[in-house]
C-alpha cells in the first residue's frame, strides 16, 4: 500500500508540474476534452443504444420503453430514468456487488442533467391520464474507466435517447395493448451536454483523464440545453471553487458543450 501511494503523489506532483508550466500530462489544452466517439444503435435488440468512447473510458447505453404506472403525482407525464454500473473488469478497483455511493451519484447526475433539461417531452408520453403511461429507461454499463464517466454516461444516454424508437400503444379493457407496426421517435425538445471540469492547485482542467482524475482536490459538472442554458450543476471533491470560478466553469460549460452538441448532432443526424 506504501508503495502504491507513493506512486500516487510522485504522479500527482508531476501533474501539477506540468499544470505550472500550461502544459498536461496528454498534450490537451485545459478547455480540451478528449476524442469522443459516438456508435449508435451498438445494441440491436434495444429500443434505442450507443457506445460512446471519450477517450480511454468507454460506455454502452441500452434504451428500454414499455408502459408503466405513472408516478402518484404526475399522472400526465411519462417517466425517464437512468441508470449506471461499472463492470468489475472496467478497473482494478471496481468490485463486484451491490453499487457503492460514486456509481449511485454518477447515475443521478446523469439523470439529473436530462431530466432538468426536459429533453424528453414527457408530457407526450401518456397512454391514459392517471393509468398508464410509457417508461424510458437508460441503463449505462462502464466497460472500460480512464477519468470522467460523468459526461461518457451522459453523452452515451443523451445518444441512445436520441436513436430510440417508441412504440405505440393504447388501451384496451384497462390495459395498455402494442399497437403492432406503430412507431414514432421519442419526442425530443433539446439535446443536454454535460460537462465536467477538475480542480488541480489553482488549475481547472475540462474531461480529467484518469490520472488528473486521482489528483484532483474538487470537480463540477455542468449541464447545458441547446440555447446554452445551464440547467443542472453538481460539485463534488473536498476542495472548493471560487465564485469568479464558478462564473468561469460556467463560461466554459456553455462553449466546449456547444462543440459536444454538434458532434452529437452530426452523428445522429438531428437537427435540434
Amino acid at each position: 500500500m506504501t508503495s502504491v501511494s507513493v506512486i500516487d503523489e510522485l504522479k500527482k506532483f508531476q501533474i501539477l508540474e506540468l499544470l505550472e508550466q500550461g502544459k498536461r500530462v496528454d498534450g490537451r489544452a485545459f478547455d480540451e476534452p478528449r476524442k469522443l466517439v459516438i456508435e449508435p444503435n451498438a445494441i440491436p435488440k434495444a429500443n434505442g443504444s450507443a457506445r460512446v468512447r471519450l477517450g480511454d473510458s468507454e460506455v454502452i447505453c441500452g434504451v428500454k420503453i414499455q408502459p408503466d404506472r405513472p408516478f402518484p403525482d404526475m399522472g400526465d407525464k411519462g417517466i425517464f430514468i437512468c441508470t449506471a454500473e461499472l463492470l468489475p473488469f472496467s478497473h482494478p478497483s471496481v468490485e463486484t456487488g451491490p453499487p457503492g455511493p460514486d456509481v449511485i451519484e454518477l447515475a443521478r447526475v446523469v439523470d439529473r442533467g436530462i431530466r432538468e433539461s426536459h429533453m424528453i417531452d414527457l408530457s407526450q408520453l401518456v397512454i391514459e391520464k392517471n393509468k398508464s403511461v410509457v417508461g424510458v429507461f437508460a441503463d449505462n454499463v462502464v466497460v472500460d474507466y480512464d477519468g470522467n464517466l460523468f459526461d461518457t454516461c451522459a453523452y452515451a444516454a443523451t445518444a441512445a435517447i436520441l436513436s430510440s424508437k417508441t412504440p405505440k400503444w393504447e388501451m384496451k379493457n384497462d390495459v395498455p395493448t402494442l399497437i403492432e407496426g406503430a412507431e414514432l421517435n421519442i419526442p425530443i425538445t433539446t439535446i443536454p451536454v454535460s460537462v465536467t471540469m477538475g480542480k488541480i492547485g489553482n488549475h481547472i482542467i475540462v474531461d480529467p483523464n484518469g490520472d488528473e482524475w486521482d489528483s484532483m482536490e474538487a470537480r463540477i459538472t455542468i449541464t447545458t440545453d441547446s440555447n446554452g442554458n445551464i440547467c443542472a450543476l453538481q460539485k463534488g471533491g473536498n476542495g472548493g471553487f471560487t465564485f469568479d470560478e464558478v462564473i468561469q466553469c460556467g463560461k466554459t460549460s456553455v462553449k466546449v458543450g456547444a462543440k459536444i452538441r454538434e458532434k452529437l448532432k452530426q452523428v445522429m443526424g438531428t437537427k435540434k
